[in-house]
């Protein structure tokens, strides 16, 4: 591609001068070409004007300057001066003249570089997040600024949950930490080569997993595109941006059915050094855990599950994180914990007495410790190219989101078809289900060795 001709531009600094009466103190008067005497304030901000081919931009420098000290032929301080309250001297307002003036030729240098005559709020991005840029009344937006919009017209559009919010927080909180790493952090930073250094970043100082660093990656590139879109970003490169980093197969914690019969039917009272009160919340986490596990609900619709959402021996119900409209049918066990705590009154009309998701998830884990789920697990994981293979107990590792994979992988393995489980969670595809399907098959082999003994 042929590159494109250096840039036709042009530059004027000006004082913007503001109209005084006649009778104010420290007035500049100034004879226009007719001999008629116009007053001006004493000073007035500094103001750049780029003039090219698209139109032309505006802007403050962020100095005032005394009108009476300025020479309008060199667009200068007049030397030995100094200007505004702050008294600044010629050579400070004069040194941040230039800089302004070498930022603009290297700005319309880069264009050309890359044959792109650049619109104006094209420039002006670039402009805003080039180094030293000088403080001005308007604050000038950081990447930051133009991420804050991004969540804020993406949320608003796609109607974003609190958690998804939540999550754009702590990457915001990631990026800024990486920003504090670059001397000069704005889109420009991510290059093949910042996208890497970003890689690094998540991985020896936020030490997080592969696959975690690629959720990030994935986060960022929809950031990114979104500022692309809207004409803030000028790299391309996250477009093609595609780490290699080993990953092991995510392991699916779920119940079998002996184990889930284990929690199911545990007496909580018959264990030593648990008091009434302790015993009761535990046989209350158990019940909703189990209710999920006979349901597929997420801990967000279980939490949410209200008693008039109960007709006629089945659950209509809107999920919380898919607004998908599910039919779910009550089985002997789902319908025998609801009748449990019918009795018992709840906010909201709630059906069931369901803390916390993090008090929940602590509880669990005591609950199957109790419940003797110590079967070896083994997670393996990936930094970088360091394999970590860590084994936990399985009570270890139970959270409220196991319920909805106990269903399903139980469901499965008693050999209900997958177009009807996904009916029952809402699952839109194969590829989601693959994981438990993968499960179920391995399960159904195991079984099928005990005809050999």
């Amino acid at each position: 591609m042929k590159k494109q001709e250096k840039s036709n531009y042009n530059v004027l600094f000006f004082p913007d001068k503001e109209k005084a009466d006649a009778t104010a103190d420290n007035t500049f008067i100034e004879t226009d070409n007719a001999g008629v005497q116009k007053y001006y304030n004493y000073d007035a901000k500094l103001r750049i004007r780029i003039r090219w081919s698209v139109g032309v931009l505006n802007f403050n420098l962020g100095e005032r300057v005394e009108l009476a000290k300025w020479s309008t032929d060199t667009q200068r301080c007049i030397n030995g001066t100094s200007h505004g309250k702050k008294k600044r001297t010629a050579k400070e307002v004069n040194a941040r003249i230039d800089t302004a003036t070498a930022r603009i030729e290297g700005i319309f240098n880069d264009f050309a570089d890359k044959n792109i005559i650049p619109t104006i709020e094209q420039f002006r991005h670039r402009y805003n997040n080039t180094p030293d840029t000088p403080d001005t009344p308007e604050r000038i937006k950081t990447i930051f600024d133009y991420f804050d919009e991004f969540v804020s017209k993406e949320s608003t559009a796609n109607n974003w949950k609190d958690t998804t919010v939540e999550k754009f927080a702590g990457i915001k909180n990631h990026l800024t930490g990486f920003g504090k790493t670059q001397s000069n952090f704005n889109f420009d930073t991510f290059t093949k080569d910042g996208l890497n250094a970003y890689v690094t970043y998540l991985r020896d100082i936020k030490e997080m997993r592969n696959t975690t660093i690629q959720k990030q990656i994935s986060f960022l590139k929809w950031f990114l595109k979104w500022a692309k879109g809207e004409g803030y970003n000028n790299t391309d490169a996250y477009m093609t941006f595609s780490p290699k980093m080993p990953k092991a197969e995510k392991k699916v914690i779920f119940l079998d059915w002996q184990e889930l019969m284990t929690v199911y039917k545990f007496d909580f009272t018959t264990v030593e050094n648990i008091d009434a009160e302790n015993a009761k919340a535990l046989e209350r986490v158990r019940d909703v855990f189990c209710f999920c596990c006979f349901t597929s609900l997420r801990y967000s619709d279980v939490e949410n599950l209200k008693r008039s959402d109960i007709k006629n021996g089945e659950m209509n119900i809107t999920t919380i994180k898919t607004d998908d409209t599910l039919t779910i049918e009550l089985n002997d066990y789902s319908g025998a914990i609801l009748a449990k705590y019918a009795g018992e009154v709840y906010p909201d009309n709630k059906a069931l007495p369901v803390i916390s998701n993090q008090k929940m998830n602590d509880h669990l884990k005591q609950v199957g410790e109790l419940c003797g789920l110590i079967t070896p697990i083994t997670i393996t994981y990936y930094k970088g190219a360091k394999r970590f293979d860590e084994v936990y107990p399985k009570y270890a590792l139970l959270t409220t989101h196991c319920g909805r994979r106990t269903f399903i992988c139980n469901a499965l393995m008693l050999g209900i078809a997958p177009n009807t489980v996904m009916k029952w969670t809402g699952h839109s595809d194969y590829k989601s289900m693959q994981p438990y399907i993968d499960v179920a098959d391995a399960e159904k082999k195991k079984a099928m060795t005990l005809f050999n003994r």
